[in-house]
């Protein structure tokens, strides 16, 4: 009988020491697991702050740039509107390595745009000081702006060039602006939002000889910064697509570059708010042009 008795107590005391030696080591691999998630953790927040310094590096090159003209490169201050939109996006994402790779990604691609952005920005300088000397009197009381939208209008022709041999329609030079319109029907541009009667939608339809003559129609969208859309605001469905549109441009293609303006409505009464509009221009669900502008 003691020797059962001792036999039970021996087989206890293993039992209890591999129970103890199982709990230590639960204990200490939770106390490394622990150590290794907050490492990570730690690494992920100092590399997410070092992207969010490289993106404000960025930022302040395109400030740079853009002061150094009067008008302001349109290209340029679009990239750093991108830039902060994606600065604040990052504050509140979450610290994860699959969050973190794609904003260095974002990054990365911000990076080469900007390069290629500086660098076309430097060649356009460099080519509106060489225009300013061989200007005549008259010329030379031509703003900034209109030598930069020259520029740019000789850009976006070229582009159109290089597309022409594609059986689509494109535009060049969207834009958009506030106007005060008068009795007369005259209209004066204007930045001021409380002002402003109507937005005017300008592009031009660029030429392709591959393009059959006829009637033809875009959808422009303008979308407010409250992100409504502006306008008509109806839908039209593509497939499994659907799309909300301001107004239907219509107009007759004659194989030749086409200039058109549309207006579009407030919401209701109140007017149009403070802040940057977005306009779309879409040939049936396809996406021609964008561009952006603001009201103050």
């Amino acid at each position: 009988m003691e020797n059962k008795s001792e036999s039970n107590n021996r087989s206890l005391k293993v039992i209890l020491g591999i129970a103890v030696a199982l709990l230590l080591g639960t204990i200490f691999y939770t106390f490394n697991l622990k150590n290794e998630t907050d490492a990570t953790t730690q690494q992920l927040t100092e590399e997410k702050t070092l992207v969010l310094k490289d993106l404000s590096n960025m930022a302040e090159q395109y400030d740079v740039a853009i002061g150094d003209n009067e008008v302001a490169n349109e290209k340029l201050v679009e990239a750093r509107e991108r830039i902060q939109g994606l600065m604040d996006s990052l504050k509140v994402s979450d610290n994860n390595v699959k969050s973190l790779w794609r904003y260095k990604k974002k990054f990365l691609t911000l990076q080469d745009e900007m390069d290629n952005l500086l660098a076309e920005n430097d060649s356009l300088k460099v080519e509106n000081a060489l225009l300013a000397t061989v200007l005549d009197s008259t010329k030379t009381q031509l703003n900034e702006r209109t030598i930069f939208n020259d520029s740019l209008l000789a850009q976006n022709t070229d582009l159109a060039n290089i597309v022409e041999n594609a059986a689509v329609l494109s535009t060049v030079g969207l834009k958009g602006f506030g106007v005060i319109v008068r009795t007369s029907g005259k209209l004066i541009e204007t930045e001021r939002a409380r002002r402003a009667d109507k937005l005017r939608v300008c592009y031009t339809v660029s030429k392709n000889k591959l393009v059959v003559d006829g009637d033809k129609e875009f959808f422009v969208q303008v979308l407010d910064p409250k992100d409504n859309v502006l306008g008509l605001n109806e839908q039209i469905q593509f497939e499994d697509q659907v799309l909300n549109y301001s107004l239907i441009s219509k107009f007759n293609y004659e194989s030749d570059n086409l200039d058109i303006c549309e207006f579009v409505e407030s919401i209701g009464d109140a007017g149009f708010e403070k802040g940057r509009y977005i306009i779309n221009v879409f040939d049936q669900n396809n996406l021609v042009s964008t561009t952006q502008f603001s009201l103050k």
